[in-house]
């Protein structure tokens, strides 16, 4: 027969289950919420610092990137006359070139390049993924709050009116876009090719460079 001690302690016992159930519970509802709003989860975001060596981090700072600033994406919009191009709704996210996005590492011979051969890249014109059905390799789209994006890749979840809009780091995906919906300006479709070359000549464009000049002058 259990005693009034033992009646206590294992009412205790429940009381701490419980408690220990429900943190889970919250816990878990804060991963889908994160998931939710993000568009990345907290898994791939472990698994994106998992591994990473010393090397890995110090070649990332060592390359020197130029990707617009709010301030010169915020100049480009203001420069054009959006209205004469055609609009689509589409839900945007952020990748990079990392493991939590591309299952590659730095030193993978395919590490950073896209689909179309074209190495990533964040710059006045950026490359991005989508469905290549929508928009063939080359198209470019203006991205209001993101910039010029040419689609140079494609994704496995990337279907429909889906872009995966690419960043050099995953902390710049959360602090700059996570998920959004946003009306996307087609600015031209592309011939179903892209190369190097095509990507330097649209970022070298004279009529680009006060915008570039803008950005660097804020680095």
């Amino acid at each position: 027969m259990i005693n009034d001690e033992g009646v206590w302690n294992i009412k205790m016992l429940k009381r701490y289950c419980i408690r220990i159930m429900m943190t889970c519970l919250l816990a878990f509802a804060l991963c889908v919420t994160w998931q939710a709003f993000t568009g990345v989860s907290l898994l791939e975001i472990i698994k994106s610092y998992e591994g990473t060596s010393v090397k890995e981090v110090h070649a990332a700072e060592i390359e020197k990137k130029v990707a617009p600033s709010k301030e010169v994406i915020n100049a480009l919009e203001q420069a054009n006359d959006w209205s004469k191009y055609r609009v689509i709704e589409m839900t945007a996210t952020g990748y990079t070139s990392g493991i939590e996005s591309t299952g590659k590492r730095p030193g993978h011979p395919e590490y950073g390049i896209t689909y179309s051969g074209v190495k990533a890249k964040r710059d006045l014109y950026s490359t991005i993924a989508a469905d290549l059905r929508v928009f063939p390799l080359g198209t470019i789209l203006f991205v209001p709050g993101y910039g010029y994006g040419v689609v140079a890749d494609k994704g496995g979840a990337i279907k429909g009116n889906r872009l995966d809009l690419y960043y050099d780091t995953v902390k710049d995906v959360y602090s700059q876009w996570g998920k959004k919906k946003v009306n996307v300006y087609i600015v031209k479709i592309g011939n179903g090719k892209f190369s190097e070359e095509e990507l330097t000549m649209l970022n070298q464009d004279e009529t680009m460079q006060v915008f570039r000049g803008q950005y660097l002058k804020q680095r």
